[in-house]
């Protein structure tokens, strides 16, 4: 199954959880979403709102500035 990519890149809280959400309210379960990020506050909110909706985040990483959140769509 592959990966879908989403920009998340010059965008401020809240704007990179809700372009996520929606993201993966068009997704099948199981599917990884890998979010992008410069908003280092995305580390925290987008596993966050993972754990409240039955998401799996699968890995978190910075570099160069940027900011990577990858997740598993849960049911």
């Amino acid at each position: 199954m592959s990966r879908v990519i989403l920009d998340c890149r010059r965008l401020l809280c809240p704007l990179p959880v809700i372009r996520v959400q929606d993201r993966a309210a068009t997704m099948a379960a199981g599917q990884e979403l890998e979010a992008v990020c410069t908003d280092p506050g995305a580390l925290h909110d987008i596993p966050a709102w993972c754990r409240i909706n039955g998401h799996a985040v699968l890995e978190t990483r910075s570099a160069g500035g940027e900011h990577v959140v990858v997740l598993r769509v849960g049911a």
